[in-house]
């Protein structure tokens, strides 16, 4: 009977401490990856907030009321649209205009949550948020009743357009979708531009608006010239 063979070579067992060291070097690898992640991203937000603020952001303290409250969402997104701030950057970086009572009620509404979880919100529902504090239910009564009557006086088509806009943001029950906003919208135009403005079909309120301007303007110019003709 032949003896039997025997291997020449073992194969190497990795010892207990082998095991546990590369382990360690596994999760230090990954927090190194982890952190220089982290990194460029802190670096990321703070460079685009240094160009939010080259944009100079206006600062909304609470006091200012609906009509402060609205031109502040306003310049605040001009900011947003020229600094090309990023869509989650958003509210962390306006909320770093709020002052005074305006502060205090943002980090009211943050401290239970934490402020992470509270910047994660989105623009429009921390613009939904503000106008639900700043703007009290019987002020909200008035612009609404307003937006009901309100027309073009005396041809002053800029000053219509102005507060419409400022009205369909603070009170966005009265104008629920687009149709709904353009029929308000044109239903406040002078009869002399109503009809023509509704059959170009309008698709937005900044085209309806377009428009309106257009005719507006022939209608003053007309009668420019016709007040001149008059006179001589």
């Amino acid at each position: 009977m032949p003896p039997k063979r025997t291997s020449t070579s073992e194969t190497p067992t990795m010892t207990q401490a082998a095991i546990r060291q590369l382990i360690a070097d596994g999760i230090a690898t990954a927090m190194e990856a982890q952190a220089a992640t982290m990194a460029n991203t802190n670096r990321n937000v703070i460079s685009n907030y240094k160009g939010f603020m080259s944009c100079q952001p206006s600062y909304f303290n609470g006091t200012e009321g609906a009509v402060g409250l609205i031109r502040w969402f306003e310049r605040t997104e001009s900011v947003f649209s020229r600094s090309k701030c990023a869509e989650e950057d958003r509210v962390t970086f306006a909320t770093g205009t709020l002052t005074d009572d305006a502060l205090s009620w943002w980090n009211a509404y943050a401290q239970p949550i934490g402020i992470e979880q509270a910047n994660r919100i989105t623009w429009t529902e921390l613009k939904r948020l503000l106008t639900n504090k700043y703007c009290p239910r019987t002020e909200i009564k008035k612009m609404e009743d307003e937006f009901y009557g309100l027309t073009v006086k005396e041809n002053d088509l800029k000053t219509y357009v102005r507060r419409f806009q400022e009205l369909a943001v603070l009170c966005p029950n009265m104008v629920p979708n687009t149709e709904k906003l353009m029929e308000a919208f044109i239903g406040g135009l002078p009869q002399s531009i109503e009809g023509n403005v509704t059959a170009s079909k309008p698709q937005t309120l900044e085209e309806a608006t377009n428009i309106a301007h257009r005719l507006m303007d022939q209608i003053l110019k007309r009668d420019s010239v016709q007040e001149t003709t008059d006179h001589k």
